[in-house]
Parts: structure tokens; sequence; C-alpha cells
């Protein structure tokens, strides 16, 4: 398994394999899957050669976080590195009260999620994540979903900011300088809120998701570049776009946690016949492309099954030629400034 250091300043920073793995599906994503089938996942990418890691509290209202615990539990703390976010708290749901994430996850703690950006909640969020994961320690702590897509509006969002800046950020930051944590960030699925925050803080990394793929890539026009200047890494989530770079444009792809509009379907589908001209299958494409770009230091898919790792797995180590990102570019399919290799 290739992998990149990372190390912004100078405390021997994160050593990270490009192959990561995003562990909101063995929450009970979508659908409800065993807590041996969770294991069986886990422990194929392990084998595999994956040592990153990336949890949440939201992932499974808890689920996620206790499943990485049991997976984790017989692994040498040093041999993995392990992420979580902030940002939301979970509370038991009173009787009769509906649990949050209906219909998105399956099976999960009867919960009700409570944004809170503050020092004290930031701190809470991390006390509790390393009870629910049984670890000493955890080297990147993420304040989770500062966008409009989670709070509704600029307005909604600005006021969000605003509390993680003069709180959270606050308590990140002294975390990091302590050496508790090794990097902090944001993890976030639009690309413009990230650049705020790097504009407003000293922030280490950036979980991006959705947001720098095959299907688009508007980051490069000013928070890329950013980030390469302030030598910020960039993990991507979603490299697929929630599905539909993965599966092609089928009907019921899925298009950011959604259904594909058709104009998406429609570019995907001339995506797939560029790379089919190729001899590329997309999704192989669509693993590798971010990892062009100076700023990536890996790449997290999810995975909910033994197969849809091993598949994350062949999709990096597959061959692309150059002629096929020429194509694309010419085709006015990917932008002319996405890095690529020669």
């Amino acid at each position: 398994m290739k992998t990149r250091h990372w190390d912004r300043i100078g405390n021997g920073g994160v050593r990270f394999t490009e192959l990561g793995f995003g562990a909101a599906p063995i929450g009970n994503l979508y659908r409800a899957i065993s807590d041996d089938q969770a294991h069986a996942t886990l422990s194929r990418a392990w084998d595999l050669g994956v040592r990153y890691f990336d949890t949440a509290p939201l992932y499974g209202l808890g689920l996620s976080e206790t499943r990485v615990n049991r997976f984790l539990r017989d692994k040498p703390r040093d041999d993995y590195v392990l992420s979580t976010k902030v940002g939301r708290l979970l509370r038991r749901c009173e009787p009769g009260e509906k649990r949050d994430c209906i219909g998105k996850f399956f099976e999960v703690p009867a919960r009700k999620e409570v944004y809170d950006y503050t020092h004290d909640g930031v701190m809470r969020s991390v006390e509790f994540s390393l009870e629910r994961l049984g670890v000493d320690s955890i080297d990147i702590l993420f304040a989770h979903d500062l966008d409009i897509f989670n709070h509704g509006s600029q307005e909604a969002l600005d006021a969000k900011l605003d509390e993680f800046m003069a709180g959270g950020y606050k308590a990140l930051l002294s975390l990091r300088d302590q050496g508790v944590i090794k990097a902090f960030g944001a993890g976030v699925n639009e690309w413009q809120p990230c650049q705020s925050m790097a504009e407003r803080g000293d922030f280490d990394l950036f979980l991006l998701a959705g947001r720098y793929t095959l299907l688009e890539q508007q980051a490069l026009e000013s928070f890329l570049p950013l980030a390469v200047q302030r030598g910020i890494g960039i993990i991507i989530g979603g490299p697929y776009n929630s599905g539909v770079l993965a599966t092609g444009a089928k009907p019921g792809a899925f298009y950011n946690y959604d259904p594909a509009p058709q104009h998406i379907l429609d570019r995907v589908a001339r995506i797939d016949a560029v790379c089919k001209r190729h001899g590329v299958r997309m999704v192989d494409a669509a693993f590798q492309f971010p990892l062009c770009h100076p700023a990536v230091v890996s790449v997290i898919p999810g995975g909910q099954g033994v197969a849809e790792v091993e598949a994350n797995l062949d999709a990096a180590r597959a061959s692309i030629p150059s002629a096929l990102w020429a194509e694309l570019k010419a085709d006015g399919l990917m932008r002319d400034d996405a890095p690529v290799p020669a």
C-alpha cells in the first residue's frame, strides 16, 4: 500500500495510506449490516494494507465508532492513523421521541444529534469519542459539517462558523499544540467553508467530501491553491460522488446522497465513454484522479462489505494511461488546470 507523509508544523506529522477507510457505511448507512460483517470488512481492509481509518459520532449515531472500537482493540496503536469528528453531541431520545437520521442510518441507537461547536462542546465530544472508540488517543479531529448543506443557509452557516472559531477552534488548537492530537481541521461537503476557515485560522487538514472528483473540480479555483501555499493536507471523501462514478449513469444512481439529476447522468455517461475508449474502468479513474493533486494525502471511499474494500484496492492499483486525462480535458470534461500525471 502506497503512503504519503504529511508534516506541516514539524511535529512528526502523519503517514497516510493513499487508500483510507471511510467508516460511515459500517454505521449502517442506507442498510443494516451485522457487527460481524462490519468487523470482517474492517479486517479485510487491514489485511490489504489500509492503515488510515476515519469515523464520526454521526455515523450510525455512535455505532460506527463502537464497531471501530472492536476492530482496533488488538491493533498496536502506532500501526494506524485514526480520525474522528467534533461538532455534534448525541443525546438519548426521550420516550416517544423519534431519533435522527431515519431513512439514512438503519438499526442504530435512538439518539438525537445536537450541533455544538463551542469550546466545551468540542471537548465533551472528544471525551465521548474516546470512550466509544476505546482508545487512549486520536490522531486527527475534524469539525464536522460546517457547510450550507447541513445548516441550510449562508446566514446559519456563518453563525456556526463564528461559534466554532470563537470556541471549538481554540480547543482543537490547544489540543494540537499540547501534543494531544497530531492535527486538526474540518470535514465538510463544500470547499468554500474550507477556504474561509483556512483564511481565518491555523488549520492542518481538511476532509473534503465529493467536491474534488472526476466529476467536479471547482475547488481548483482558489481553495486547493491556498492549501498548497499553506501546506494544508487534503483528504478526499466521496471520490465517487455518492456512487454515480462507480455505478455509471444508470437509473437510480446516487449523486450527493440523492438520486442523480439528468444533467449529472449525462456528464457521467460522457466521462464513462472516454474511459471505455481507453480500456479503463471509470471507477478506477475516479479513485486515482484526486491523488494527482499535490495537496491530497489520502482518498477514503466507504466500504460496507469485503467486496467493496477489495474493489477500492483494485481501483488504487489500476493503470491509467495519460491519454485518458488528455482526452477528458480536450472534451471539456475536466478542467485544464487539474493536475494529472505527465
